[in-house]
């Protein structure tokens, strides 16, 4: 029981767990890269390649072990509130109306 309650303690004292780096280029599932670097927001986008390049795809900064802001259609120009996840080579950037209705894509680096 001592250990368990030790274990819990340790977890809690540790802090929320840090989002692996977003920062870096990315390619989305049409072929196109997107990349992530450090800007006065957290993290901004540039588009690298294809028909937007030079546009950008929204803004991230870390919260809760992920990273959240904002989402750019760069064909529509809307923007949505959204948030990523980074596991290893694999960013999954999600986009919501209202956070409920979401549409997520899943790239790769």
């Amino acid at each position: 029981m001592r250990r368990a309650c030790l274990a819990l303690c340790l977890a809690l004292a540790a802090g929320p767990a840090l989002a692996q780096s977003i920062e870096g280029t990315w390619q989305v599932g049409n072929g196109e890269t997107v990349t992530y670097a450090q800007c006065a927001e957290g993290f901004c986008s540039t588009i690298d390649s294809g028909s937007f390049a030079g546009g950008s795809v929204g803004a991230m900064r870390p919260a809760n072990g992920r990273y959240e802001g904002t989402v750019r259609d760069p064909e529509s120009g809307k923007t949505y509130e959204g948030h990523a996840t980074v596991e290893g080579n694999v960013l999954t950037l999600t986009g919501c109306v209202a956070k409920i209705f979401c549409r997520s894509q899943t790239w790769t680096r």
